[in-house]
């Protein structure tokens, strides 16, 4: 490599200076000349000229590697003064938890990104990268300053979340990844904050390979990370990773990148009606699956056809449940005669027929175990309402201190299911666990909180319940609402009278309490079986 020398005049004085392609070691060696310095008009390096620094020159470079030119006049030095003045073409690009710069050589410029952790040149992309850490951008910007021609940042990051598909999520989001190997992956932008956290998390492990950390599966700790990530300002997404049935998994913001949320006009309608949270959320739900499954038409000029089609996806392909499809078509039927105050018509939809199942139900032996064996107060106290009352997981959430009436034994359930009041029966063995419940957690007006003092996660609750049947040994998949039909069920074989267990389910009509007739073995005793007489 040759270092070329230049005469030069700069600021009033005679200054050699030296032009060569970068490279550190001659950086490196020319530094160590007397009065050696750099100039950001100049865009080099320069040295005074003298006899004595240019035999100093030639003997730490060598003879053969420097060439001298001619000398530059004052009116062509003035010009690349002027030239080179002007702001440079630097770049800077935020994606993926990443800060791309592209920039021309300098020695200073080089110097400063190299102070920055982790940063490294990508020889393929031709600009240096850099971990987007907190402060980061804010040291390069201030740095650069207006030689900065493009900042561009983008507000989404790419995952993987393991599946066949990547995902995106904003910047100011936190994916919480629940898998079938009882861990839990989360995904997010560095925050300190954050992974501090996740660090306290006993057995919390980062995987470098895939950029994902995971912690094991519990509601407690899934609960003190949520906490941190909205004092974060983060929004915190729950999922689960879609079980290997050959069904197609729904399509979710983190699929695609034009993901659209329902109109506005849709979540008004819905409140202006006065439809339950419960059936806001569900609708919501299930209308942003559908506008999404047409992402590149707009929702109001989707046909009658594609309305079926869908509905074929939903039967053939995602195979969901008889319930679910009949709540996704008056979803979209809401949108189209509600909202869009069209005629209200038949759409010609096969609407399925409720298969009659029989709810399964838990013995008295596998209650008490699963009471016995949770540690955790609220915990406890939350099956044993579930179980003692009768509560759907929604209404066990919603518990206040002024619906338990001691005198009379009952609790008030407000708002229940088709915005009904009702009173269900208050078990005088609960009455214990719930003093002691109060003066450990000293709750104000809602029984059960989250550790921000709001609503209780129903997320939480279902985890409570499973957990606490999987250690008891339950074989069975146990959920608040096999809870409700063990009440039920354990009720009726205690010789309540239906309509009562009736009024205290909250059913609209009597049929739908008598399927617990079919489950309870009360008589069983008394039956003889025709077999029974034989002499087999």
């Amino acid at each position: 490599m040759k270092v070329f020398i230049k005469r030069i005049i700069h600021r009033d004085k005679p200054r050699l200076k030296l032009v060569f392609e970068y490279d550190r070691e001659i950086i490196t060696t020319i530094k160590t000349l007397d009065d050696c310095r750099w100039s950001r008009t100049l865009r080099a390096w320069h040295i005074p000229d003298n006899e004595a620094c240019v035999n100093k020159l030639i003997n730490v470079l060598g003879k053969e590697m420097l060439e001298f030119g001619e000398s530059i006049p004052a009116d062509s030095q003035a010009k690349a003064r002027q030239d080179s003045s002007k702001p440079e073409g630097i770049t800077i690009e935020v994606i993926n938890r990443k800060i791309r710069i592209k920039m021309p050589k300098d020695g200073n410029d080089i110097a400063f990104i190299r102070t920055l952790r982790f940063s490294r040149w990508l020889s393929k992309d031709f600009c240096w990268e850099v971990p987007d850490y907190p402060g980061n951008l804010d040291l390069i910007s201030d740095y650069f300053g207006k030689r900065i021609v493009s900042l561009i940042q983008h507000n989404s990051i790419e995952i993987d979340t393991g599946n066949a598909k990547r995902g995106i999520i904003g910047r100011n989001e936190v994916l919480l990844l629940k898998t079938s190997a009882g861990r839990v992956k989360i995904f997010a932008g560095y925050n300190t904050a954050l992974i501090n956290a996740i660090k306290k998390v006993p057995y919390s492990r980062w995987d470098s390979k895939n950029k994902w950390w995971t912690i094991p599966c519990s509601v407690h700790f899934t609960e003190q990370l949520t906490e941190v990530c909205k004092e974060q300002g983060f929004h915190v997404s729950h999922q689960e990773e879609a079980a290997v049935t050959g069904a197609v998994k729904r399509i979710s913001r983190y699929d695609i990148p034009n993901y659209r949320d329902v109109p506005a006009s849709y979540r008004e309608k819905l409140t202006e009606l006065r439809y339950s949270e419960h059936t806001v959320s569900l609708y919501t739900s299930l209308f942003e699956e559908f506008i999404n499954y047409y992402s590149r038409l707009e929702t109001d000029t989707i046909s009658e056809p594609q309305i079926k089609d869908f509905i074929r996806y939903l039967i053939t392909e995602r195979r969901v449940s008889e319930s679910y499809q009949n709540t996704a078509i008056n979803a979209i039927k809401f949108y189209y005669e509600k909202v869009l105050k069209g005629q209200r018509k038949f759409y010609f939809l096969d609407r399925p027929k409720r298969e009659k199942t029989l709810p399964e139900v838990l013995n008295t032996r596998e209650i008490s175990k699963m009471i016995a064996v949770t540690d955790n107060i609220k915990h406890k106290l939350i099956i044993m309402f579930g179980y003692s009352s009768g509560l759907r997981l929604n209404e066990i959430n919603r518990i206040r201190l002024s619906d338990i009436d001691r005198d009379r034994m009952q609790l008030r359930v407000e708002q229940g299911k088709g915005k009904k009041d009702r009173y269900t029966k208050l078990s005088k063995r609960i009455l214990p666990r719930l003093d002691q419940y109060i003066e450990e957690y000293s709750p104000k007006d809602l029984l059960f909180t989250g550790p921000s003092g709001k609503l209780y996660s129903d997320r939480s609750i279902q985890e409570i319940v499973k957990t606490a049947a999987q250690k008891a040994g339950v074989l069975k998949k146990v959920t608040p609402r096999i809870l409700r039909h063990t009440f039920a069920t354990h009720s009726l074989e205690n010789g309540v009278d239906l309509r009562y267990i009736q009024a205290m389910l909250g059913h609209a009509s009597s049929k739908t309490t008598e399927i617990y007739t079919h489950i309870t073995t009360k008589g069983f005793d008394d039956i003889k079986s025709p077999m029974d007489d034989l002499d087999v």
